[in-house]
């Protein structure tokens, strides 16, 4: 039966939170965690057709996208990767409604991209504050953004710069042992958390790597097949999920927080890394990249989210649980990347990146089993 999953999370989203930005803990920032909801929103409202879902984004990307294309609360020279994810929606904003400050915004951001600093080998650091690392984080926050910019506005020029932070990401993070990718890695090799021969962070984060096959995903959906890094590309989302799929829990479908290490003692089934990475194999299906017999582990871990992490209130809205609220490495509070580490950042329910990556697998997952029934957006009365 046909539940309609990914109306009903918007719905219980829209009810909850009509503005991302007074939700508690955000106090009006400018924070990338709006964008990944929103991208949810804007494939819902590609799928349905339905106005309401449109109407969302533009009423909560509006309070930051002043007249004049400035955006409240960003500043350019903290030059922090994430700062550019929400600049995945002015696109759509643009096209859909022609005011130029959706374009003058997307080329502030776009201007960040130009000046913002990198490895020797041309990898976009995470932060200034963060100099000569790359987080798996910082792939789904600029790349998507930057390809498409390059596409819209750049007549598809540069695309080589797009692709090589994938490439060299890879090169740098994965362990050849388990084919995963480290969370992070220095390429000067001074940072606390890191291994001074290799430069990387001691774990594999679940959300990290999570992020990182959201990015190819969305990444592969856009860039011209003709690409020379195309096949590249494909390869690295294959063989990195295929890595991940060794790691798939045996009984429940989804993953862990930190994603090899299931049997040790207070690590737990996570809810924003099993929807991303369940959203990835989704996509991959649909793209052609993956083939057939992956969807019998996607079907598994969809199921198993649902069975996992989701509960319903009296009401009827949608909660989902189990959800790391933050994790990262270095900064004031000195995280050091160690397992005792990420298992014991607060784990939260309706936490807004877990939302957002649990309402674009619903839509991918659902568009994949049943293209049939993209029209019925409105047929759900939950949460309105």
């Amino acid at each position: 039966m046909h539940t309609q999953w990914a109306v009903r999370t918007a719905d219980s989203i829209m009810q909850r939170t009509p503005r991302l930005y007074e939700a508690r803990g955000y106090a009006s920032k400018w924070s990338y965690d709006f964008g990944v909801v929103l991208k949810g929103f804007e494939a819902l409202w590609k799928q349905t057709g339905d106005r309401k879902y449109f109407r969302f984004i533009q009423d909560n990307m509006d309070y930051f996208i002043q007249e004049d294309g400035s955006i409240r609360g960003y500043h350019q020279e903290e030059y922090n990767i994430d700062h550019i994810n929400n600049g995945k929606l002015l696109f759509s904003l643009y096209h859909e409604t022609g005011q130029e400050k959706y374009k003058q915004a997307a080329a502030l951001l776009r201007e960040q991209l130009k000046s913002h600093p990198r490895t020797s080998e041309g990898a976009f650091w995470h932060k200034k504050i963060y100099p000569y690392q790359i987080w798996l984080d910082g792939l789904y926050m600029g790349s998507p953004f930057y390809l498409e910019y390059l596409l819209t506005f750049e007549n598809g020029e540069g695309m080589d710069d797009v692709t090589k932070q994938f490439i060299l990401c890879e090169k740098h993070t994965k362990d050849e042992a388990t084919g995963l990718l480290y969370h992070a890695w220095d390429e000067k090799r001074v940072q606390p958390w890191c291994n001074p021969d290799t430069g990387l962070s001691p774990n594999f984060w679940g959300r990290s790597l999570g992020w990182y096959v959201l990015a190819l995903a969305d990444v592969l959906e856009i860039l011209p097949g003709s690409h020379t890094d195309y096949n590249e590309l494909c390869r690295i989302l294959r063989d990195t999920l295929t890595a991940l799929r060794k790691y798939q829990d045996e009984a429940t479908g989804v993953w862990y927080q930190v994603v090899d290490q299931g049997e040790r003692k207070g690590n737990y089934l996570e809810a924003s890394a099993s929807s991303m990475i369940t959203y990835a194999m989704a996509k991959g299906v649909r793209l052609g990249v993956l083939d057939e017999i992956w969807n019998a582990p996607l079907d598994r871990a969809f199921q198993g989210i649902i069975t996992e992490f989701v509960t319903e209130t009296k009401e009827g809205l949608i909660n989902l649980n189990k959800v790391c609220q933050v994790a990262g490495l270095g900064g004031a509070d000195k995280r050091d990347g160690t397992f005792a580490y990420y298992i014991s950042e607060p784990i939260i329910t309706n936490d807004q990146k877990g939302l957002g990556a649990f309402l674009k697998a619903c839509c991918e997952y659902e568009q994949l089993k049943d293209p049939a029934g993209q029209q019925i957006g409105e047929s759900s009365n939950a949460g309105v």
